[in-house]
């Protein structure tokens, strides 16, 4: 069993910066695929990125491609994920996950673990 605990959202303003963090406890994360997902009101959760077991490999949503980074820290057992010029349209409930999935993927329905969330907005 893992459990996931995420932090770092806020508020911002457009064009602002915030970085999520996702600590886990019970069971290393470095078996793990790891993946931040989101999800706006009224709209179905998308993923946002994901990073491979050893931290190698990152795929990204287009939506975020070049504004997000995903990293990993296996020693401290946690994700991050930095998130540069914020718009609107990013406001959501960010999600961390961990799927036991060997390769990278985006599919939700692959990651087994997930934190409760935390909030980010965007203001224009």
């Amino acid at each position: 069993q893992v459990q996931l605990v995420e932090s770092g959202g806020g508020l911002v303003q457009a064009g602002g910066s915030l970085r999520l963090s996702c600590a886990a406890s019970g069971r290393t994360l470095r078996s793990y695929t790891m993946g931040w997902f989101r999800q706006a009101p009224g709209k179905e959760r998308e993923f946002v990125a994901a990073i491979s077991r050893s931290g190698g490999n990152t795929r990204y949503a287009d939506s975020v491609k070049g504004r997000f980074t995903i990293s990993r820290d296996n020693a401290k057992n946690t994700v991050n994920l930095q998130m540069n010029s914020l718009n609107p349209e990013d406001t959501s409930v960010y999600y961390c996950a961990a799927s036991s999935v060997v390769a990278i993927t985006d599919q939700s329905s692959n990651y087994v673990y997930w934190g409760q969330g935390t909030q980010v907005t965007v203001s224009s």
